[in-house]
C-alpha cells in the first residue's frame, strides 16, 4: 500500500490547560459524517442545542427522518462518492470526518484499502469544496504503521489529509480503546466465565466513551484552528483484570477470569467467530502492540480523562449481556 510520511514533530498537541481558552461562539455551519451512529448521535445533538446548523451524511435514505427528528438537515449518499461530499462540504465553516465502520465477516472487503480509498475521497472532497477546517477522527496508534495491527489505516489517511494544502486546518482526534468493544467478551463470559486475550490483564490501559468522545469533538469545534494538532481522548485507565471485576459486578458473575493466550490461539478463535482472515490477524496484532508500545505517544500526550467511566457504561453491558 502506497503511503507517504508526515513529521508530526511539527504537529502541535493540544490539551486542557489550567485557564480558560477562548471558545469561538459565533454560529457555524457544520458536516457531520457517520450517520447518527454512537459518536456522531451525541455530537449532532449537543451541536444542535448550541444553535449550529448542522448537515449529517448517512448512506442509508431511511435515516433522513431520524436525522431531522433531532434538528440536522441530511445528505444521503456514500463517502466514497467524492462529488456528492464535495457539494455536501461546499460552505461548511467545518467537516468532521471518520471512516465507518466495515463488516469484518465479509470476505471480499480488504478492509485497510476500503478503509484508506475512503480516506483518499475525504481528501478530494476536502479539496474541491474548499473548506478550510477539519476534525478528523483518528486512532490510537495513527501516529505509526507498524505495531498496531488494525490501525495501520488510521496512521495512511491522516497522512492522506495531511497532503491538504496548509491553508486547511486539521484536527486530528485519536481516541483510544472504546468501552462498546467490551461486548466481544460476552460469548466467552457466558462459555466459561472468562475473557481470552493476547495481551495480559495486568497491563494498566486506557479506554473512553463515545460520549466523551462526542464532547471532545464539540469542544474543539468552538476552540481556534491553527495548522495541524493531535489530541488523544481517554475516559478511564484500567487493567484488564480491572475491566473483568467492573463488569461481572454490573452482570452478577463474579469472579471472571481474564486468561492471557498466544497470539495465534486468538486469531484462530476470532477466525472460528466468523472473522475473516485478515480482520483475525489485524486484531492480533492490535493487542499484540498492547504489549509492546502501542501506548507509548499516548503516554507522552496524555489528556485530561473524560467523565464517562468503565462503571456508567457497564449498565448498557449487563444490559447486553442478559438479553
Amino acid at each position: 500500500m502506497a503511503t507517504t510520511t508526515v513529521d508530526l514533530a511539527t504537529c502541535r498537541f493540544w490539551f486542557l490547560p489550567n485557564f480558560a481558552v477562548h471558545k469561538i461562539t459565533k454560529k457555524m455551519n457544520i458536516v457531520i459524517t457517520g450517520s447518527l451512529g454512537r459518536i456522531s448521535k451525541p455530537l449532532v445533538q449537543e451541536l444542535i442545542e448550541k444553535g449550529h446548523a448542522v448537515t449529517v451524511i448517512s448512506s442509508k435514505a431511511e435515516r433522513a427522518g431520524e436525522i431531522e427528528a433531532v434538528g440536522a438537515t441530511p445528505a444521503v449518499g456514500a463517502v466514497e462518492d467524492t462529488e456528492f461530499l464535495a457539494q455536501t462540504f461546499m460552505g461548511a465553516d467545518i467537516v468532521y470526518l471518520m471512516e465507518p465502520p466495515l463488516n469484518f465477516t465479509n470476505p471480499g472487503i480488504d478492509i485497510l484499502e476500503a478503509w484508506v480509498n475512503i480516506g483518499r475521497s475525504f481528501k478530494k472532497a476536502v479539496a474541491q469544496s474548499g473548506v478550510r477546517q477539519i476534525i478528523h477522527l483518528s486512532s490510537i496508534g495513527g501516529h505509526t504503521d507498524t505495531g498496531n495491527g488494525m490501525l495501520a489505516a488510521h496512521h495512511h489517511i491522516e497522512n492522506l489529509l495531511n497532503e491538504l494544502p496548509e491553508s486547511v486546518a486539521i484536527k486530528f482526534m485519536r481516541p483510544v480503546g472504546f468501552y462498546y468493544n467490551t461486548f466481544a467478551f460476552i460469548p466467552t463470559i457466558k462459555a466459561s466465565g472468562s475473557i481470552y486475550q493476547n495481551y495480559s490483564g495486568d497491563i494498566k490501559e486506557p479506554w473512553v466513551s463515545p460520549l466523551d468522545i462526542a464532547a471532545t469533538i464539540a469542544e474543539e469545534m468552538e476552540l481556534p484552528f491553527d495548522g495541524r494538532t493531535v489530541r488523544y481522548i481517554a475516559s478511564e485507565e484500567l487493567t484488564g483484570k480491572e475491566v473483568a471485576k467492573i463488569l461481572g459486578d454490573a452482570i452478577g458473575v463474579p469472579d471472571i477470569k481474564w486468561v492471557e493466550i498466544p497470539d495465534a490461539a486468538f486469531e484462530e478463535n476470532l477466525i472460528k467467530a466468523g472473522l475473516t482472515a485478515q480482520a483475525a490477524k489485524g486484531f492480533a496484532d492490535m493487542n499484540a502492540g498492547r504489549r509492546e508500545g502501542l501506548y507509548n505517544d499516548y503516554n507522552a500526550n496524555k489528556p485530561i480523562l473524560g467523565k464517562v467511566k468503565l462503571a456508567d457504561f457497564a449498565k448498557d453491558f449487563a444490559f447486553v449481556y442478559h438479553q
